[in-house]
């Protein structure tokens, strides 16, 4: 499990976590298609993150 904002960070989506509520204000993130804006959202593995033109999934680690 990881959260919206870490995964955005960790990504490269954003360069900190400073701005994340603002960004998420901001910008349409879509999880499994579905609007988000809570950066605390629990995300799993399978889940899907969609931020402009940036497509991410979420998968276990090995």
């Amino acid at each position: 499990m990881i959260r919206l904002g870490q995964l955005l960070k960790l990504a490269g989506v954003l360069d900190s976590a400073v701005g994340i509520k603002a960004f998420l204000a901001a910008e349409r993130v879509l999880v499994n298609d579905e609007p988000e804006a809570r950066r605390g959202r629990q995300l799993h593995p399978g889940d899907t993150v969609r931020v402009g033109a940036h497509d991410l999934r979420v998968i276990a680690a090995s």
